[in-house]
């Protein structure tokens, strides 16, 4: 860290906002992922916490158990904020143009991010903000897997494989004074063969830490 400028580019480099201007109604990992996400997020979460939901979409992965006191969404896309039932509040922001949120210092318990760090162009700017957002002993869940849109992934992370992505998704935490060691979290993909069989599904991946 930093990223090289010719790491952050994208195939793609028009403006986010017009790449998101229309909804997407659909789910960007499968069903297996998403159990796992939310098992994840029943045990590290606690309830009658405030939450931040940043890059979020019209699906939330939050236990449907567990109440929370906020649940703030962040996206690109209004209409798609507005479905999710879970969300307190929302604001739409393009993080590539403007990666410092309008968010009072550790004001929060957890901030989550599922399958979209691929895209932050400024990873290391946005992971300072989580750090600046989070309470002391707060909690930072950064999920993804190996799915992308593939034209507004950014060029370290397009080209490289589920191990480097899942070693720079550690170095954006380590990159920010004040995290805790990342604990990662790996479900690999299965072999291809054994995919053929209809066994496997997404690999699902995690990198969690806790502002000191």
């Amino acid at each position: 860290m930093p990223l090289q400028p010719a790491q952050r580019t994208k195939l793609d480099d028009t403006d986010d906002t017009q790449f998101y201007d229309y909804p997407r109604f659909v789910t960007h990992v499968d069903t297996g992922f998403i159990q796992q996400l939310t098992k994840l997020y029943s045990s590290r979460l606690q309830p009658h916490t405030r939450v931040l939901d940043l890059m979020s979409s019209w699906v939330s992965h939050l236990p449907e158990e567990m109440p929370f006191s906020h649940v703030e969404g962040h996206g690109l896309n209004a209409e798609e904020l507005a479905k999710n039932a879970r969300l307190s509040h929302y604001f739409v922001q393009n993080l590539n143009q403007n990666p410092k949120l309008l968010l009072a210092d550790q004001d929060f318990d957890a901030v989550l991010n599922t399958v979209s760090v691929q895209y932050l162009q400024y990873p290391e700017t946005v992971f300072a903000e989580i750090h600046r957002i989070l309470k002391p002993g707060g909690i930072a869940i950064v999920s993804f897997s190996n799915r992308m849109f593939y034209q507004k992934a950014i060029a370290i992370w397009r080209d490289g494989s589920e191990a480097s992505r899942v070693e720079l998704v550690k170095r954006y935490f380590e990159s920010v004074p004040g995290f805790t060691t990342p604990e990662v979290i790996s479900h690999p993909a299965l072999p291809n063969f054994m995919q053929m069989l209809g066994m496997g599904g997404d690999p699902f991946y995690a990198v969690i830490a806790q502002r000191t």
